[in-house]
This record gives C-alpha cells, sequence and structure tokens, in this order.
C-alpha cells in the first residue's frame, strides 16, 4: 500500500510536466476560437482536436486498454496503480511528441490529417485521462469483453469517420494508396 499512496500525485506531476511542456512548444490552452465544448464531431472542423473530445477520444481509450495488457504481462507482480502511473507516463511521452513539429508534418501527409495543427493542451489533458478511463476499463471488465469493446471502438470510428488508432499507426508506418483512396471519399 505504501508504494501506491504516491501513485495519484505522480500522475497529477506527469500531467502538469505534459501541460507546461505543451505550453513551451506553443500549445494553445484551449480553443484558439475562444470556446470551450465538450464534443466536436465533425472531423474537417479546425476545433477537431481543441475542443474535449472529439473522435480521436476512443483512440485515446483504446491506447490505455492496450497499455493495461501490455504491463499486465510485461510487470504482473507490479501493483495496478503503478502500471497506471507508468501507462500515464507513457501517454504523457507521446501527446508531447504527437505535438511536436515533426509529428505533426507526419500527419499532415494522411488523408484525414492535411489540415491538422496539433492539439490543445485541454485536449491533450484529456486524452491522458481517456487513456486512464481505457486503464480502468480493463482492469474492470473481463477481457473477452474488453476485447470486444475495442473492436466496437476501432469499427465504429473507422464506419464514422474512416478513421481510427489502427488506421493511425499503419498510415504512420507506411501510407497505403488504398487506405488514403478510402479515407478521402469521406471529404466534403
Amino acid at each position: 500500500m505504501t508504494r501506491t499512496r504516491f501513485v495519484a500525485p505522480v500522475i497529477l506531476g506527469i500531467m502538469v510536466v505534459q501541460a507546461v511542456v505543451l505550453h513551451l512548444m506553443g500549445r494553445v490552452w484551449i480553443c484558439s476560437c475562444g470556446t470551450v465544448r465538450f464534443w466536436v464531431g465533425d472531423i474537417w472542423s479546425a476545433e477537431l482536436s481543441q475542443q474535449m473530445f472529439d473522435w480521436y477520444t476512443p483512440s485515446h481509450i483504446v491506447h490505455g486498454i492496450l497499455f493495461y495488457g501490455v504491463l499486465h504481462l510485461l510487470l504482473p507482480r507490479t501493483p495496478v496503480l503503478v502500471r497506471l502511473a507508468i501507462a500515464a507516463g507513457i501517454e504523457g511521452a507521446w501527446e508531447i511528441a504527437e505535438n511536436s513539429p515533426w509529428v505533426i508534418e507526419a500527419y499532415r501527409k494522411q488523408a484525414l490529417a492535411a489540415g491538422y495543427t496539433g492539439d490543445s493542451i485541454l485536449n491533450s489533458l484529456l486524452d491522458t485521462v481517456a487513456m486512464m478511463t481505457g486503464f480502468a476499463v480493463a482492469r474492470l471488465l473481463p477481457w473477452k469483453a474488453t476485447v470486444v469493446l475495442v473492436l466496437v471502438l476501432e469499427i465504429g470510428a473507422a464506419v464514422v469517420v474512416r478513421d481510427n488508432l489502427t488506421l493511425n499507426i499503419l498510415n504512420f508506418i507506411h501510407r497505403f494508396p488504398a487506405i488514403e483512396a478510402w479515407q478521402k471519399g469521406a471529404q466534403r
């Protein structure tokens, strides 16, 4: 128990570092439009990745589920809250990397991210919260239900907006003309 009592302050510290680094990188705290919205459903909106939640939130939930599974396999004797802190550190590092000029430019080469400018700090922090939610869900649900949830989130996003974590990873590693053509079919 003594090792886990520091987990909440560690996670909070990770998120503070994430916010400060993003601020120093020039990220805006909230959408430059001056409003805060709960959800942006239009993948072509300039407010995508600027508001609280959007169609990429499910990808961060899937991150949490995957982090839970991998850390459960790699560190089975480590307390689950310590594994959560490790996952938060990984997610925070990813959020910083994701908002670096190199990754933003790499994303812009993808069909659906041509106008991507990076996340607001609010969106980035809530992406980390979404990851922690996925981690908690994976901890609480039976593994088969978790697999079904990942499939529902991934297939659902693919059907509705023609993008998801799997497609993002594939397109980031190598551009596939067939995927790009399908995704471009969603353009206005």
